[in-house]
């Protein structure tokens, strides 16, 4: 099977996108043609992929992307098997002329309208009935699979769940230090920038340094430049998603500070997954799914939970770990076991697959290419 993957508004090195799906096709011995914005993001395509380079859609700046997005669709999807794509924007790109098509719903995109900077205030709301009405009108053209179970209300038909799990190791390369804390994923202010950079003033003075690893909304980054020459923050900016996990092992915990905010309320936070996955306690904020996930479960907690907006409670969680270490391990083993078990990528990798290839072969038409080895990864 050939898969075109495309994506314009995502990093080419998104970790859902690239390190888990995009490396799950190659190593079923697929080939893969990946559309992204590889030389605005400053990124080299690994080279077992065919790689198109597409503007980044950032902003209000979306219409260039738009265009170059399907002129490229255009001329790449007639000679594939599978058109995996990522972005609900690019349902106004698609080609008339295609193979199987999927879009991977990654986000609640009505509700995330309610917290994007770029979109003008009094246009947020009366705007999520189009967005609604879109998404029914896509599910009865194309195939879906879904990020999360709570966006099944959504729909009218049953579609896949591909959860955004990890790669979990058999064990964590190091146990939990006691002298910094960390965050990684994208930075904004309802993803708890603010609360953050709060915490770490509040922590500086105690020696506890605070790493951030993602990219920030343009009104954050002011904030953040301006904490990391206090020295409240690290801001490392974006890390691809290998090195970004290689640097939070050893931590003394991974932070998740989630406004309360409606396409929140339905989403398990990859971060969390990620921290536990790699032998990190967890302190967050109380949406449900992070919070039954690291206070309530039958094997233990993993973490502390602490309130909306509230970087006090986030440093002083903070601070309950570093002089415990007795119980810093034992939220790094309770997490990592969890995570093992439940949230390993591998498991779901090898469904994930096969159903892109049900669908591939279903289509009429379809091309029949022999299946390569696989290449490394």
């Amino acid at each position: 099977m050939h898969a075109l993957v495309a994506t314009v508004v995502h990093h080419p090195e998104d970790a859902r996108i690239l390190h888990r799906q995009v490396r799950a096709l190659l190593e079923a011995g697929h080939s893969v043609t990946y559309a992204a914005p590889f030389r605005e993001r400053g990124v080299t395509p690994w080279p077992e992929l065919e790689a198109v380079d597409l503007p980044r859609a950032a902003g209000r700046r979306r219409l260039r992307a738009l265009r170059a997005a399907r002129a490229a669709l255009a001329e790449h999807a007639p000679k594939a098997d599978l058109l995996l794509f990522h972005d609900p924007e690019l349902l106004l790109a698609l080609p008339r002329r295609r193979p199987a098509t999927v879009w991977d719903v990654h986000e609640d995109a009505a509700a995330a309208l309610l917290t994007k900077p770029w979109v003008p205030r009094p246009l947020r709301r009366p705007l999520a009935p189009l967005v609604r009405s879109f998404e029914r009108r896509a599910e009865r053209r194309m195939h879906l699979v879904l990020a999360e179970e709570g966006y099944r209300g959504r729909f009218a038909a049953d579609h896949p769940v591909v959860p955004n799990t990890t790669w979990v190791p058999e064990r964590p390369a190091r146990q939990p230090g006691h002298d910094r804390i960390v965050y990684l994923g994208h930075l904004s202010e309802a993803r708890g920038a603010r609360e953050l950079v709060e915490a770490g003033r509040m922590l500086r003075p105690h020696g506890v340094r605070v790493d951030v690893i993602g990219a920030a909304d343009p009104k954050v980054r002011p904030l953040l430049r301006e904490a990391q020459q206090e020295g409240a923050v690290r801001w490392y900016g974006f890390v691809p998603n290998d090195r970004a996990l290689r640097m939070v092992s050893g931590a003394m915990a991974g932070v998740s500070l989630l406004h309360d905010t409606p396409n929140y309320r339905h989403s398990l936070p990859t971060k969390v997954v990620e921290y536990m996955a790699h032998g990190l306690p967890v302190i967050t904020t109380p949406t449900p799914a992070a919070e039954a996930l690291v206070s309530g479960r039958a094997e233990g907690a993993c973490g502390v939970v602490v309130p909306h907006g509230d970087p006090r409670a986030a440093a002083e969680a903070a601070l309950l770990l570093r002089g415990d270490p007795q119980l810093r391990s034992r939220f790094a083993r309770t997490g990592h076991e969890i995570a093992r078990e439940h949230y390993h990528w591998p498991v779901q990798a090898k469904a994930f697959v096969r159903q892109l290839e049900e669908w591939a072969r279903a289509e009429p038409g379809l091309r029949t290419r022999p299946r390569r080895t696989p290449a490394p990864v």
